[in-house]
């Protein structure tokens, strides 16, 4: 029954998002699941894009998990995300950034490490909840950097450094993978660092891609897309330690051109 109620509402949520994404393009996806609440958001420009070419693009992805009745949400346990079979990932010719490079480093001293290898920035927020204390939330910058290519699959390490209570740096490893699924083509995947000892939990997140870049001599980008029917779809796939899912689809439109 469970099963059923997430899937039924992750269904008439894509469907809302559908019917509404062409007159509010800005406007969140909102999903449901029992006590849980996720808002999903996300745009890219420019929404003039090219049929049959694809183009350099700025991506940009934010959201919130929450609860219905105010108390500590789940721990976030992995992310899924999958993208437009019209959209891809260029990292060719970028430097690379190994994990160990940023490890039990702050921002400062991870962006000197893998300065050419950054692609994207952001911020997080996380709420920490202790036995027998009242929680508290924290917030640092995210970093994302090109940690290289091998085959059909692109590695992306996120970097955080969060004060949960202590300044801690973590580093979350997204695997992007080119895939045939129907209206979807990418599809990435990361496990979700413990935070304070598994007393921390994701609330919110932000993120920016806009890596520009040069290879053998001509311009590059690390995010492109083109717009061959006048839409670009994302959905997202968002795991839990106590068994919770919440699943949202996102409709963005662009404007073909020649």
């Amino acid at each position: 029954m469970r099963k059923r109620l997430i899937w039924t509402l992750a269904l008439s949520a894509a469907f809302a998002v559908a019917v509404a994404a062409v007159a509010v393009a800005a406007k969140p996806t909102v999903i449901r699941a029992g006590n849980l609440v996720l808002k999903i958001n996300g745009g890219f420009s420019p929404k003039a894009l090219s049929k049959k070419k694809l183009t350099p693009i700025k991506v940009r992805v934010n959201g919130s998990i929450a609860t219905v009745d105010g108390s500590h949400p789940p721990v976030t346990k992995t992310v899924i995300a999958e993208f437009d079979k019209n959209t891809a990932v260029h990292a060719k010719g970028l430097p690379v950034c190994k994990r160990g490079q940023l490890e039990a480093r702050d921002t400062k001293a991870a962006k000197a490490a893998c300065k050419k290898a950054i692609v994207g920035k952001g911020k997080v927020k996380v709420e920490v909840e202790f036995p027998e204390q009242k929680p508290f939330t924290a917030e640092g910058p995210l970093v994302l950097f090109n940690g290289g290519v091998k085959g059909k699959t692109t590695l992306l390490l996120i970097h955080a450094y969060v004060a949960v209570p202590a300044p801690t740096a973590l580093v979350t490893p997204v695997k992007i993978t080119r895939v045939k699924k129907g209206r979807f083509g990418i599809h990435t995947e990361s496990p979700i660092p413990t935070v304070a000892g598994g007393s921390g939990s994701l609330i919110s997140f932000s993120l920016t891609v806009n890596r520009k870049f040069m290879y053998k001599g001509k311009k590059q980008s690390y995010t492109l897309a083109k717009c061959p029917d006048g839409r670009i779809f994302a959905r997202g796939n968002f795991s839990f330690k106590d068994g919770s899912r919440l699943i949202g689809t996102v409709i963005r439109p662009c404007r073909p051109k020649k």
